[in-house]
């Protein structure tokens, strides 16, 4: 079927699919890439279409190099023209880090290895109960410490660099700033908030004066997925509804509908805070902002951003906003930052 007559089959449907628009939109998506995958399948090479393409994670072939507990550290396949590997550290909870992997064409995964570099990502792993004790502090001074070597002995490197993204910024500043002997050549921050008393309405949420974090946890043992999918739709209350009318006008779109479906399946997919992780990361960092007063201790060790010393970046744009900004005066080597500390999925 042309381009045109799609859009007109999707326009003469479009009464029909308003009576069902109780089921949701979502699931319209994924039947219109059923039907795609119908309408391809007596003319194209076998192919699984659209519906089972969206379904499919971590698309970049990659090994396992290292595991404990509920963490993995995967290596990707590339040409490593860079001789300096490149250590992903994604937020842990709130979401999978499987959209950066999500579909040929549609991936910083597959970017950075067509790029030629030896790309590591560290998956933190899905928490249950049995996780609530731990902490940030674990995360700082034994796994990170214990990936960041696999990193090295598995690549030959002598050094490293870490890009932090989300909540990953933080963590790996963090480590950086209080594990020395790890050398580290380039440390980014993706998306990451350092100054908390920039971070936005999360942090008024969180604000001691509203917030009791130790009744909560103590309470709940650990935050819900529900609860953290609340939270970040209380941030824009009309995002669903803006991006079904999207979805709306562009159900003739096969691409779009791929796109839309992939994207609306991880967005929905929230994960859980362990209790203990929760209760430091709302106490030291955005109730009390330690990082950045140069207060944090993690392990006996003090964290000081002033002892991330890292060499220029060979390029890329520095974009400082908000949370991020106070890296130019806290980390005296030149670095590149990006967005801003509170970010929508």
């Amino acid at each position: 079927m042309e381009l045109k007559e799609r859009g007109q089959a999707a326009d003469g449907g479009r009464v029909e699919l308003a009576e069902r628009l109780g089921g949701g939109l979502a699931d319209l998506a994924e039947e219109r890439a059923a039907e795609v995958h119908g309408a391809h399948a007596a003319r194209t090479p076998p192919d699984d279409g659209p519906a089972a393409r969206v379904r499919l994670a971590h698309q970049t072939p990659r090994q396992e190099i290292y595991k404990r507990n509920k963490s993995r550290l995967y290596r990707y396949e590339s040409s490593r023209r860079h001789r300096t590997p490149v250590l992903f550290v994604p937020n842990l909870g709130i979401s999978r880090p499987y959209i950066f992997d999500l579909l040929p064409g549609g991936s910083f995964i597959e970017h950075m290895t067509r790029e030629g570099y030896d790309f590591y990502l560290l998956d933190w792993g899905v928490f249950g109960p049995e996780d609530n004790d731990l902490t940030f502090e674990d995360c700082v001074v034994k796994i990170l410490p214990r990936v960041a070597r696999k990193v090295l002995e598995s690549s030959g490197a002598e050094s490293l660099s870490v890009l932090g993204y989300c909540m990953g910024a933080p963590l790996a500043a963090s480590f950086v700033a209080s594990h020395p002997e790890i050398p580290v050549k380039n440390f980014i921050n993706m998306a990451g908030p350092i100054d908390f008393s920039q971070i936005g309405i999360f942090g008024l949420w969180l604000d001691k004066k509203y917030f009791d974090v130790d009744r909560f946890v103590d309470t709940l043992g650990s935050v819900p997925a529900d609860l953290v999918k609340a939270g970040f739709k209380l941030l824009k209350p009309t995002m669903d509804l803006s991006t079904n009318l999207n979805l709306w006008w562009n159900l003739w779109n096969d691409k779009y509908v791929e796109g839309f479906t992939a994207l609306n399946k991880w967005a929905n997919e929230y994960l859980p805070f362990p209790g203990e992780f929760f209760r430091q990361w709302v106490k030291e960092f955005y109730q009390q902002n330690k990082l950045v007063k140069g207060e944090l201790v993690m392990g006996g060790r003090p964290v000081k951003l002033s002892a991330i010393a890292c060499g220029k970046p060979s390029s890329g744009t520095s974009v400082q906003k908000r949370g991020t900004r106070v890296l130019g005066g806290w980390i005296p080597a030149p670095h590149t930052t990006t967005d801003n500390g509170t970010h929508d999925r």
